[in-house]
């Protein structure tokens, strides 16, 4: 049987205190722009957007919000749900929808699983998990987002057909990833050739963790699984 683990798959929520002005955003613009998860999904997740969207795409762990904004700026007609429990990521995320007015956001600042849960089946068309926390002592690999129950979960809300990008710099967790994912029936690597893992997506952006990981001279992985 495999072991489930209960609790959070995340570290620390805060870190340097947020400024007036970012403390302010965050009490009158996160709740207009987060999911109530209160209430039930909309089966049609274009409904969730001020702005008519084509597809629905979701960031799990957004991080400091680089491939979220980038991704949300030029793909105007696409819906994305970014989520992110670090208050200082998510802040500055907030801070740039006000300021560039972006409206095909939305957010979500607590644990993923409750938003996976919450979405209905085959609802997202595109799922990326990028740089998650690696947990790299091996008494906290249970710690590690990727596992057989929260694959179910991403199997159930990706449409079939459609695709979950993962990136990482850590090779336990690449390899990590890469054997859970083939080793679940929903999921199928892509990957034809070294060429395929070693390669960002198209029109990637970077984020600050590929950039840390390029100075600590690590190597950054990029896995796509189809839903099959």
């Amino acid at each position: 049987m495999t072991e489930r683990y209960e609790g959070s798959f995340y570290g620390r929520r805060k870190g340097k205190p947020l400024s007036p002005r970012r403390t302010h955003l965050m009490e009158t613009e996160l709740p207009r722009l987060s999911l109530d998860l209160s209430e039930p999904a909309p089966q049609n997740l274009a409904d969730l957007f001020d702005v008519p969207v084509r597809e629905v795409w979701l960031e799990v762990g957004f991080g400091g919000g680089e491939h979220l904004l980038h991704r949300a700026r030029e793909n105007p007609d696409v819906g994305l749900i970014g989520v992110e429990p670090f208050v200082g990521s998510m802040a500055k995320v907030v801070n740039t929808l006000n300021e560039e007015g972006l409206r095909n956001i939305r957010l979500y600042d607590d644990d993923a699983i409750n938003v996976l849960d919450w979405l209905p089946e085959a609802s997202i068309d595109l799922a990326y998990q990028l740089y998650p926390d690696p947990w790299p002592k091996k008494r906290h690999w249970k710690r590690r987002f990727i596992n057989p129950q929260n694959l179910d979960r991403y199997a159930r809300v990706i449409k079939p057909g459609c695709q979950f990008r993962f990136a990482s710099d850590i090779d336990t967790y690449v390899d990590w990833a890469l054997q859970h994912c083939r080793d679940h029936s929903a999921f199928e690597w892509m990957a034809e050739g070294p060429e395929d893992w070693r390669k960002p997506w198209a029109n990637w952006p970077g984020t600050r963790y590929e950039a840390k990981a390029f100075r600590e001279e690590r190597v950054p992985r990029y896995l796509t699984f189809l839903r099959v």
